[in-house]
């Protein structure tokens, strides 16, 4: 960016941003040039932290007017850097913008800010009787940056994800337009559904001020059920069996040994019931007490029936909630034992599951490099996490790209696609550009041209 093009700019942003909230050059924070997985970094040239949707709108036709570009930035708790400047130009903090502004217990639906973070919209429902189901794993991570990715989370089995609770947006165009797409109505069959097009767009069509989310009545009982197993093939061989009895659990989880040790080493507990190869961790919720135990008892023989060496019902509400906590550290805890690491966010049939999961342990023994994970079994959405450890960067690097190519041909093969829930940014760009049919590619391609003519928004990410 020229000097001219960043005086006037900045000449414009400072009529909109009161100087409290624009950022230049030293005052740019360090942690606007990277997100969780920490492996690019970039910082923007100008950063602000816009408090409404007309200053989000001003702030784009400024920048759309200089050709600046634009990303949108929420806790930064993604994982393939679709939040990261890589081209410098303008930061767009949502941060600020995080009240939760509405409850409407006629229609169902909160009405809340992008900065809103998982936490409080889970807090908020729920001490009022409601529930707001997708729960993906970072829940310090804002709502804007899940409908950003349309994020899953352990609860998809059941209750669908992200996109299955938004009924409402308005959106931001790249040209400082405003767009309300959706809104509290259920049933909509009213032209094209551009809502459903900018979730899982990951800013790159629009700019997300303000969300209404579907809710629903927070369940009276919740159970879980630790199934150990000798082996991951005949714990996940189980899991067809589970979802054809009738019964759907509320989350289907599956870990292997190697990540509760990671876990105990990071966490210095001592993981519940742990000796065991392979794990299911099985949740249930409802209304009725007397339903969730028949059906959780019905699920019981059912794994003891196909191969599982115990079953634990966890109806201590303590032990309950540790051995769901260490599930959702188990990131951090595979983070916290190497020193660097990159993931695949791979989804596949459910039929295949035990075919990649094989197949993983098969590259990771090939290049002699740990690639620990866990994945949703119920939905076929796998994280595994190759981690450098020793390797040079040269080795690494070699080996990364290997592994990640490996990896990502095998999912493609077994008819799975590059991401289930963490989306593709700008480190997983290539293997989707693999993955899609050039029809395809080329219509994103189009849709993107026609929300964002100038390509400033997110320019170099998905695609």
């Amino acid at each position: 960016m020229d000097e001219t093009t960043k005086e006037n700019f900045l000449k414009a942003l400072t009529k909109v941003i009161p100087p409290d909230r624009l950022y230049t050059e030293d005052e740019i924070s360090d942690d606007y040039g990277h997100d969780e997985i920490n492996t690019i970094f970039h910082l923007p040239e100008f950063a602000v932290k816009p408090m409404t949707t007309k200053e989000v709108a001003t702030v784009m036709q400024c920048a759309n007017e200089n050709n600046i570009s634009v990303v949108v930035r929420g806790a930064g708790t993604g994982l393939v850097g679709g939040a990261i400047p890589t081209t410098g130009g303008l930061l767009l903090d949502l941060s600020g913008m995080n009240e939760i502004k509405q409850l409407d217990t006629d229609n169902l639906t909160l009405t809340v800010e992008p900065g809103a973070l998982l936490t409080d919209i889970k807090q908020y429902t729920e001490t009022r009787g409601f529930f707001y189901p997708p729960d993906p794993g970072e829940k310090t991570a804002t709502i804007g940056g899940n409908i950003s990715t349309n994020a899953g989370g352990m609860r998809a089995i059941k209750y669908g994800v992200t996109r299955d609770y938004v009924r409402g947006l308005t959106v931001v165009t790249a040209l400082g337009n405003v767009m309300h797409l959706g809104g509290k109505f259920v049933k909509n069959s009213s032209g094209f559904d551009l809502k459903d097009m900018i979730i899982g767009s990951e800013g790159t069509l629009g700019v997300i001020t303000e969300i209404t989310l579907k809710i629903i009545i927070k369940p009276e009982v919740t159970m879980s059920l630790l199934v150990p197993f000798p082996n991951f093939k005949d714990a996940i061989k189980a899991v067809p069996n589970i979802l054809r009895s009738g019964i759907t659990p509320t989350a289907v989880e599956f870990f292997e040994q190697n990540v509760i040790k990671y876990w105990e080493s990071f966490s210095q507990k001592i993981f519940p019931e742990d000796g065991h190869q392979a794990y299911l961790l099985l949740s249930f919720d409802g209304q009725k007490e007397a339903q969730i135990e028949d059906d959780y008892e019905k699920i019981a023989e059912l794994c003891l029936e196909h191969g599982a060496e115990d079953v634990y019902v966890l109806d201590d509400v303590k032990q309950q909630e540790e051995i769901w906590s260490a599930r959702g550290a188990f990131l951090e805890a595979i983070k916290d034992s190497t020193t660097e690491m990159d993931e695949v966010d791979i989804v596949v049939p459910r039929s295949e599951i035990v075919s990649f999961v094989q197949y993983v342990h098969q590259i990771a023994t090939t290049e002699n490099i740990r690639i620990p994970g866990f994945g949703h079994a119920g939905d076929g959405n796998l994280h595994f996490y190759v981690c450098r450890d020793d390797y040079d960067q040269k080795t690494w690097q070699e080996k990364l790209t290997k592994v990640f190519d490996a990896l990502y041909q095998e999912s493609k093969t077994l008819g799975g696609q590059v991401s289930g829930e963490h989306g593709i940014g700008i480190a997983k760009k290539v293997y989707l550009r693999k993955s899609l049919d050039e029809v395809t590619y080329t219509a994103m391609k189009k849709i993107k041209q026609v929300f964002d003519p100038n390509n400033i928004l997110n320019p170099d990410k998905i695609l």
